[in-house]
């Protein structure tokens, strides 16, 4: 193991602090990280305040700002156009969920900023169940309908017969690409959002009588 890999495996257990003087020579600045590498690589969500959380589009919204990099209070704001007290509100409640902690803190002047982070690399939700809402992907037209109009987009649907073997080669294909390209992800660039459902729709008569 190289010094870095060591130095990064110490902080991890750790974690580090470290005073840095400001440019006035009175002040400093002190950063505090937290471990990390102790966070579950994935999240299920389980608990009925955990789901009551994801279901808001505002936190929802958060834990998209929170997914490649840590923000304060006011950045997330921000970021999501929220008040700073509405943001702070929101974040307690995803932070009592267990679904964001906080990775890192900053003291200037006397005042700690935390910075808040996703409590695990990803957030599984629950199978919604015959006839339930479908969180994620309610929460995905949402912000798709709140993209701007003059934005790049592409949006397709497409109606398929496939065998079992092809229905399931094909959901693996896309979990492929879809992760392939979150390892792309640069946390500098402008957002996108990647949604995708393979799914077999309900029998035609079916549907139909639950519409009438």
């Amino acid at each position: 193991m190289d010094s870095d890999r060591a130095a990064k495996s110490c902080a991890a257990v750790s974690g580090i602090s470290a005073a840095i003087p400001l440019r006035n020579g009175q002040e400093t600045l002190t950063i505090t990280r937290m471990p990390t590498d102790d966070l579950p690589e994935t999240l299920h969500v389980t608990t009925d305040e955990q789901l009551r959380a994801v279901a808001n589009l505002t936190r929802h919204r958060i834990m998209a700002v929170l997914r490649f990099e840590p923000a304060t209070i006011t950045q997330i704001a921000e970021r999501v156009g929220l008040a700073k007290g509405s943001s702070s509100y929101h974040v307690r409640l995803l932070e009592r969920a267990g679904l964001v902690k906080v990775v890192r803190t900053r003291k200037v002047r006397g005042v700690t900023e935390r910075y808040y982070a996703m409590a695990a690399g990803t957030i599984v939700l629950p199978d919604p169940g015959e006839g339930g809402p479908d969180v994620l992907m309610r929460h995905a037209v949402a912000d798709l309908e709140a993209a701007p109009a003059d934005g790049e987009r592409h949006v397709r649907m497409a109606h398929l017969r496939l065998t079992e073997e092809q229905f399931a080669q094909l959901g693996e294909r896309l979990q492929a690409l879809a992760d392939e390209y979150r390892e792309l992800s640069d946390p500098s660039l402008p957002d996108a959002s990647l949604v995708f459902a393979l799914f077999h729709p309900a029998p035609r008569r079916q549907a139909d009588g639950d519409a009438k």
